[in-house]
């Protein structure tokens, strides 16, 4: 997809004044209080971060395996990538293709682990990470399966659907994937077999609210705590797209039925949100505080989790606001190969969602 908010043409590397240096600098200013240090860990060309993958192209869905290293979905290369905390590929299976459903390169956004014995891609062989295509299909990857490539699940639906988010949740008597149907404005649920179900008929509620204005469609969605946090972003004439600007973005937040709990933000400093994450007690000055990340403008608003009250935006070691250009995914670490549990880990798409960054933010000292 494209951000439609004009952008500047000017060349990808001088894009290091503006944020990508932030990242590479190693150098403290002396009053550090509140402020967070931005490390750019990959990116797909050369200079930009502490490693080069080419593969990482439009970087979108973050996913942990609790045990293990981050899988990133790649947007553009239709790939996922895995990598430590340091930005260093996995040995051994670096890369994972994966397919949209005519079998050709797949276009994945949201991505999720898979810890249950649902989801099977063949019998009794379940999928590990799960994969939402923009093009409007699920592929599903399992090591015994095929180690290096996805494999396409469920089958296609009407509506032209474009998948822009993913999450998986529990309603208490089984297992859900939900997905983020931008183009029809609709969260599309599907069981443990993959197979799509009617929310209202199935679990009792379709995830609609009807103060979201018109023309605003649900455009990421995240498993918090067994809640969906549900982001919203203005559509485009065509419906495929997001428009940027201040104010446009809502986030609700729903149970696992669809129903809606409350609405959790709007407009404000809200510009086509698409990440959620839940700080640790140990991550500053915004600790305990809910994450919201702005794929409009790059800047990571934080909330109080109970009133929502707007507590102001992650700032840099210069004081200003961190802006990622393209900005998608954000997750805390696991706590294994370097994955630190208070490092806010980001994907993004800078340059109009034509390249690709990974990187982490951690409380300055």
């Amino acid at each position: 997809m494209k951000n439609l908010t004009p952008t500047p043409t000017f060349p990808f590397i001088a894009l290091a004044a503006t944020y990508w240096l932030v990242g590479i600098s190693t150098t403290a200013q002396a009053d550090t209080n509140g402020t967070y240090r931005q490390t750019n860990l990959v990116a797909d060309q050369p200079g930009v971060a502490a490693q080069t993958d080419p593969n990482l192209q439009n970087a979108w869905g973050i996913a942990f395996n609790p045990n293990g290293a981050v899988w990133i979905a790649n947007n553009h290369t239709g790939t996922t990538t895995l990598y430590d905390g340091n930005g260093v590929p996995i040995a051994g299976l670096p890369v994972v293709n994966v397919p949209d459903a005519s079998g050709a390169v797949g276009s994945p956004t949201g991505a999720v682990f898979n810890s249950s014995k649902d989801f099977n891609i063949t019998p009794n062989n379940p999928a590990a990470f799960i994969f939402a295509n923009e093009s409007g299909s699920l592929a599903a990857w399992n090591p015994t399966v095929d180690l290096h490539n996805a494999k396409v699940v469920g089958t296609p639906i009407a509506g032209k659907p474009i998948y822009k988010g993913l999450a998986l949740a529990a309603n208490g008597t089984a297992h859900f994937l939900y997905a983020t149907d931008f183009h029809n404005a609709k969260v599309r649920v599907f069981d443990s077999t993959f197979a799509l179900v009617n929310a209202k008929q199935t679990l009792g509620c379709d995830f609609t609210d009807p103060s979201i204005p018109a023309g605003f469609a649900p455009f990421g969605i995240q498993n918090i705590n067994g809640a969906l946090y549900v982001t919203y972003a203005q559509q485009d004439a065509a419906k495929e797209d997001n428009v940027s600007g201040p104010g446009l973005g809502y986030v609700n937040v729903f149970d696992a039925n669809g129903c809606l709990i409350k609405r959790f933000a709007s407009q404000g400093a809200l510009n086509a949100p698409w990440a959620v994450a839940v700080a640790p007690a140990n991550f500053g000055i915004h600790s305990n505080q809910v994450l919201i990340g702005n794929f409009g403008d790059g800047a990571i608003n934080t909330f109080n989790p109970v009133t929502a009250r707007p507590g102001g935006a992650l700032r840099g070691l210069d004081g200003k606001k961190i802006k990622i250009d393209g900005l998608w995914g954000l997750a805390f670490g696991n706590g294994v190969v370097n994955q630190a549990t208070n490092s806010l880990f980001f994907t993004a798409g800078p340059n109009d969602e034509t390249n690709g960054l990974y990187g982490k933010i951690d409380a300055a000292p």
